[in-house]
């Protein structure tokens, strides 16, 4: 279950870093200076965002490779 869930949110992290590299590059195409500025910040927050996020999903995606336990799974208690 591990496997599925990181491995959908690191493809979906994947997909909006390829959008944040298609805003960037219509950004270049713009000819107002204002609109170009606007567009290339937000791009690049895209992409600063959602490639931060992927190497989390792909971080923890080895984790769970390799059976390291998951740190947000609180342990089991033996009563």
């Amino acid at each position: 279950m591990a496997y599925l869930k990181n491995s959908v949110l690191l493809l979906i992290g994947l997909l909006f870093t390829l959008l944040g590299i298609q805003v960037l590059i219509g950004a270049y195409r713009l000819t107002d200076p204002f609109s170009f500025v606007l567009t290339f910040f937000a791009a690049n927050f895209i992409i600063l965002i959602s490639a931060a996020l992927s190497l989390g999903f792909a971080l923890r995606l080895l984790r769970v490779g390799q059976g390291v336990p998951d740190p947000e799974t609180p342990p089991d208690e033996d009563p």
